[in-house]
Parts: C-alpha cells; structure tokens; sequence
C-alpha cells in the first residue's frame, strides 16, 4: 500500500502561531502600566516558540512514518521527545528574552514560561495525532474501496465470460436428431446456432447492449430452444419500441429465459407459459412455477450471475418475487443516461 506524505499548510502554521503569541500577550493588557515593548516581546517569544514546535512535531511524525508502520495508539516515546525538545527550545527563548528586556527580573516567572510551552506542545501534539489519525484512516478507507472495487471488476470481468456449455451439448444432441429424421428446419437450426454464438463472442465483452439486441440474442435462443421442445413452453414479448432502446446486460433475458425452461417442467401435456412485459418501470419475466421432481428452485449462477451484475454497474439489486405459483424476476430499466 502505497504511503502519501502527511501535511499542514503553511498558513495554517503560521496564523496558528501568530495568534496564540497575541493571545499569551492578552494578561499584560489589563495590567495598569502596559508597556507594549514587552507585550510584543512577548508575544514574539510565544509565536516564535510555537512556529519551531510546529515544524519539531511534524519532522519527527515524518521519521516515525518512514521507519516503523503507524500506530492508532498514542507513541509515548514521541511525546516525552516532543517535550523535551520543547523546553530546551523555550529555554532558550527565554534566555533571548531576558537578554532584550534585561530590567525585568526574568527567575520568579521562568516556571510559568516553561508551563505555557508545554501546554503549547501538548495541544500541537494531540493535535497532529488526531489529525493524523483521520487522515491515515481515510487513506486505507479509500485503498480498501479500491481493492474491492477491482474485485468485483475482476469478478464482473469472469461474469461476462460465462457460457453455459450444457446448451452448447443439448443443442448439438437436437441437431443430430434433427438431422438423423431429415427435419427441414435442421439448417435453420444451424444458422440460429450460429447467430447465437456469434452473438455472444460480440457481447460478451460489452457492459451494456440495447434491450432489442438482447431480444435478438434471446429470439435465437428460443428458436434452438422450441426446436428441442416441439412445443413445450409458449413466449409472449410486450416490450414496446422505448423499451427496446434502453439498455441490459448482455444475456441477461436468455439466461432468465433459460432458468425458466431449466428448472420448470415443458411438455406438450403441460406447457410452460413465459412473459416478458413493463411493470413500474421495471422490465419482468415471468412464468408459472410447475418445478420438475427434486429442483428446489434455488438462487443458481445464473441468478447470482445477473445479480451481480445489475450491482456492478448499478448499484441496485435484481427483484426476485416467487408466491410458489408464480415467479418473477424484475430487471431495473438501464436509460442511456444512467451508463453514461
């Protein structure tokens, strides 16, 4: 995980010094003989202090990042360093002090100097922890974003590569009957076979198609599907032409289509009815729950697959609505401005 350097501004820096020296200037005000040399002695003192304090804490948080991983808790050995430092540093300034206003007996007012840097230090210091701390959260927040993000593009990415191999087997066992018996729809099959794999090697690449290109897709299907059934299932399409032109994910209605058939019985004697229309703006597919013996009817890949999908790209969930007499699935309509 890559590491940002941390920072404050100059400014911040800056201002933040200037006004606690005026503010440590506040007590000689309503003294009854002011005298402003001292008052701005003083202040500079405080500003002065302040400023190097500054720049001490975040040089030694700066060498901390680079030789050890952050800690949430508070670096004791940092403090009491910070600390230290600061007083040698007030010292020092007070020593310039006593050398600029020499009438002043500097001994008896020492400890309360030495007490103002502290509490100076003390507030920088928690300051730039805490600050610090936000900012280092933030940081793995949005890394841990990233990584999840390019795992769902990765697991987005295998999603689109998925193709059901039984259909590729069913299909070829129905064209093998089809051409033992002499059926005269057997080169319409090969050339809907055809259509349909083509259209998934143009798709399946693609986060979105229009919705009458999936009906493309879906029509090709169902040809190669009522070749195998001779009549099983029955399919009504009401997407009207404004419909058509929104869009869906690629194989989205076939896979729907092919759970239907896969998990439901399709028999002359029992026919399955599959609907497509709009409902509150909301594309449904819809059929009859007839399940063949054993299938529980459970959330498979290819509902898992759809799901994902919808999520990926939209950040909503597919509707899956199933009373045991009817069940139904129901897309989110995908406008040309929502992808773009």
């Amino acid at each position: 995980m890559q590491k940002n350097k941390f920072t404050i501004s100059r400014a911040t820096i800056w201002i933040s010094s200037i006004v606690l020296g005026l503010l440590s200037s506040i007590p000689q005000f309503a003294q009854h003989q002011f005298n402003a040399a001292e008052a701005a002695v003083n202040a500079g003192i405080t500003a002065t202090f302040a400023l190097v304090m500054w720049y001490v804490n975040l040089f030694m948080m700066s060498r901390q990042s680079t030789s050890a991983p952050r800690q949430q808790t508070i670096s004791y050995t940092r403090l009491l360093s910070s600390l230290l430092v600061g007083l040698v540093v007030m010292l020092a300034l007070a020593c310039i002090q006593q050398l600029i206003l020499s009438h002043i007996n500097f001994g008896p007012t020492m400890l309360m100097v030495e007490v103002r840097g502290i509490l100076i230090n003390l507030v920088f210091y928690m300051f730039l922890h805490l600050l610090q701390q936000n900012y280092e959260n933030q940081r793995v927040t949005m890394e841990l974003e990233r990584i999840k993000s390019d795992n769902l593009g990765a697991q987005y990415e295998l999603l689109k590569q998925q193709i059901n191999p039984h259909f590729l087997f069913n299909s070829l066992n129905t064209l093998k009957a089809m051409v033992e018996t002499g059926d005269q729809e057997a080169i319409d099959f090969i050339i809907k076979l055809s259509n349909f794999y083509r259209f998934t090697l143009e798709s399946r690449k693609l986060d979105l198609i229009h919705v009458s290109d999936e009906m493309d897709i879906l029509n090709a299907y169902l040809f190669l599907q009522k070749a195998r059934f001779d009549g099983g299932f029955t399919f009504t399409n009401k997407l009207d032409n404004t419909i058509l032109q929104t869009l869906i994910p690629p194989f989205t209605l076939q896979l729907l289509v092919e759970n239907c058939i896969k998990h439901n019985v399709v028999s002359l004697q029992k026919p399955l009815h599959i609907r497509i229309y709009m409902e509150n703006n909301k594309i449904v597919v819809e059929n009859q729950v007839q399940l063949k013996a054993g299938d529980n009817n459970s959330l498979g890949v290819g509902l898992q697959n759809i799901d994902l999908r919808y999520h990926h790209l939209l950040n909503q969930h597919i509707d899956i609505i199933n009373d045991q007499k009817i069940f139904q699935i129901k897309l989110p309509v995908i406008h040309e401005h929502h992808h773009h």
